[in-house]
């Protein structure tokens, strides 16, 4: 007798073992047929899958939360096919599937360009219309790697030798093609309805620059078409509000060859800058945290001592001076430890908060990076708390709160809370990150937060909490963490005096609001598409003469303004006022001040706003008002 337990807590029981599909069927005919995979005690499987024990089991449909990743599984394998057939002697080796998508490597006696694209995509749909059933079949190791070179595949023959001998592996077939994977996929390939290839790349075999360049091909997969024709169009507006275009058009930074993953910022870049470090800066401030500043190079003993050269040193920069090994910091709770070590603390003291707008350093591939929103030097608004065991609740509770308000002050109110939990390679035993991660969820129940939990994600000394914000086209961004740690302080030495005069270790909170400065800068321009609010803007205003009679009016307005603490420019140019007005439209410039004669004479100026609106004519005070009224931040 099998007994299956539903997502409903209601029973069905069996005379014996049953495949997921036979028990969708016997739910209803229906479910049967949108089954795409089960997941029997919480494990994803294929609907051919036989349940021979109790279980409690859910049905997989196009509404489950891991139906889309199935679907982009199954729709790799539906590339891989395809190209196997366009281009015989084309070899596959891995397909993943990604965010939004998947992709699948290629070896080919040539590269492919994005022309095959549309010919790969119509060869799929043709496998889609045969509906090809979609079978899973167990072989040893030694089998599969013979039956993988019998085929020709020696790349999935060589992926497979690495795997230990006596290991039973899964392949799944549809018509000829067979591929190794652990599944889940769906049972034919005419559920694969809604997909579109998105561009080729170069990538090396195993990811290793020595060995030779594959074909990358990437895709994109969704339930339906509904779905698909959204993800482009977001697609397509994410292209116009990709930040690098906008640093351009409104010159804000650059990068170049010399400095890889490195920015070089401009005059109007370097004013948005001014505009979120100081912002922050007076929260942190009005926050009760104290600034530091630490040292960019310490040497690499201090990071053997804090864990960093054990779990993180293929990410550093080193350097070597007088016979001593240095290393760039990646990070800053190893230096704020050192400021906090250099006197003795009182339990009294404590919570003592220390922030840094530290700069700091980490060897990214350079594959990986991405404009300002990922790159090898880059500042945080970082800090850290020490406190005592019974304070973590209550500093992590007002950070939360802080935060909230912070990102709806940058526009941001769409936001998921998240606690990333222990990781495989960790410092500390299980007891100790229990306490940490109760801490967490304590402080999150007491803000009465919903949250989601990520297995695996926490960082290699603590848990921590992760902000996701959503920007204005539905992407969502994972920018400020809190992370309770209770053995960098232990590990550096880091101690007080408690209330029974005896020393203790205390626990450290890593905290960042916004993060990289870098990437929350590339986020904001993205969100708001360039053009920031008046209070962020590196030009607030720009005022314009007609003609060369109305320059020196214009030029003392500028300076009157700019004396009141405005970010203002004058353009005098001997151009057309229109041509003028559509120039710093495009510069996304809030407010364009535009004075003729009349204006010189009656001492007021015309405003125009970026998007057009004529707000009639106004005397400078009247003006300054309504900006300063503007720039009052919650």
């Amino acid at each position: 007798m099998v007994t299956i337990t539903l997502p409903d807590g209601s029973q069905r029981s069996f005379e014996q073992p049953v495949t997921v599909h036979e028990l969708a069927a016997s739910i209803g005919p229906g479910l049967a047929k949108a089954a795409l995979a089960g997941k029997v005690d919480g494990k994803l499987v294929d609907t051919s899958h036989v349940i021979a024990a109790d279980a409690v089991v859910e049905i997989v449909t196009d509404r489950h939360p891991d139906a889309l990743e199935v679907l982009r599984h199954s729709t790799a394998h539906l590339l891989a096919q395809a190209v196997q057939r366009l281009f015989p002697g084309a070899q596959v080796t891995i397909g993943p599937v990604i965010d939004n998508g998947f992709y699948y490597d290629f070896s080919y006696e040539r590269p492919f360009t994005a022309d095959d694209l549309p010919r790969i995509e119509e060869e799929m749909q043709r496998i889609v219309k045969e509906a090809l059933p979609v079978t899973r079949t167990v072989k040893p190791r030694d089998e599969a790697v013979a039956f993988f070179r019998g085929i020709g595949e020696e790349y999935k023959a060589r992926i497979i030798e690495d795997i230990p001998a006596g290991e039973a592996l899964s392949l799944y077939s549809q018509g000829e093609f067979t591929d190794l994977c652990r599944g889940p996929h769906v049972p034919g390939t005419d559920r694969l309805r809604a997909f579109k290839l998105m561009k080729v790349a170069g990538a090396y075999w195993r990811g290793d620059h020595h060995n030779e360049m594959l074909s990358r091909i990437y895709g994109t997969a969704w339930l339906n078409d509904k779905d698909l024709k959204a993800y482009l169009l977001q697609l397509e507006e994410a292209d116009k509000r990709d930040h690098r275009k906008l640093a351009r058009q409104l010159g804000l930074f650059h990068q170049q060859e010399e400095a890889p993953g490195m920015v070089f910022w401009h005059p109007r870049g370097w004013a948005l800058w001014q505009q979120v470090e100081q912002y922050m800066r007076r929260v942190y401030r009005e926050s009760g945290y104290q600034e530091v500043r630490c040292p960019q190079i310490l040497d690499v003993t201090l990071w053997k001592k804090s864990g960093h050269w054990d779990n993180y040193k293929d990410n550093m920069f080193f350097t070597e001076s007088e016979k001593r090994d240095y290393a760039l910091k990646p990070m800053n709770c190893p230096g704020h430890v050192q400021v906090f070590n250099h006197g003795l603390h009182s339990y009294r003291d404590l919570p003592i908060r220390y922030g840094e707008f530290g700069s700091c350093h980490r060897n990214e591939p350079s594959g990986a990076l991405h404009g300002i929103m990922r790159v090898r030097a880059f500042t945080q608004d970082d800090g850290h708390v020490f406190c005592t065991d019974g304070q973590v609740e209550a500093e992590v509770t007002a950070f939360h709160r802080q935060a909230l308000k912070v990102y709806e002050t940058f526009g941001f109110t769409d936001i998921e809370v998240k606690i990333a939990l222990r990781p495989e390679s960790r410092l500390g035993d299980d007891a100790t990150w229990d306490r940490a991660e109760a801490a967490l969820r304590a402080a999150l129940s007491a803000c009465g937060v919903a949250w989601t939990e990520l297995p695996g994600e926490g960082a290699f000394y603590g848990p921590k909490i992760e902000y996701h914000l959503k920007d204005a086209i539905g992407r969502a961004w994972q920018l400020g963490t809190m992370q309770v740690d209770f053995m960098m302080p232990q590990r550096l030495g880091a101690e007080y005096v408690d209330e029974h005069s005896s020393r203790r270790h205390p626990v450290m909170l890593h905290r960042a609001i916004v993060g990289s400065m870098e990437r929350f800068i590339g986020i904001l321009l993205e969100h708001h598409a360039g053009a920031l609010p008046p209070w962020l803007a590196p030009v607030q205003a720009v005022l314009l003469n007609i003609t060369d009679a109305q320059a020196p009016y214009i030029d003392a307005l500028g300076k009157a303004f700019a004396n009141q603490g405005f970010r203002v420019e004058t353009d005098l140019r001997n151009e057309k006022i229109g041509y003028k007005i559509r120039e710093h439209t495009l510069q996304k410039v809030p407010y364009l001040l535009v004075a003729g004669d009349r204006e010189k004479e009656q001492g007021t100026i015309a405003v125009r706003t970026r998007s057009g609106e004529d707000l009639g004519v106004m005397t400078p005070a009247e003006f300054e008002r309504r900006l300063r009224e503007e720039c009052v931040r919650p």
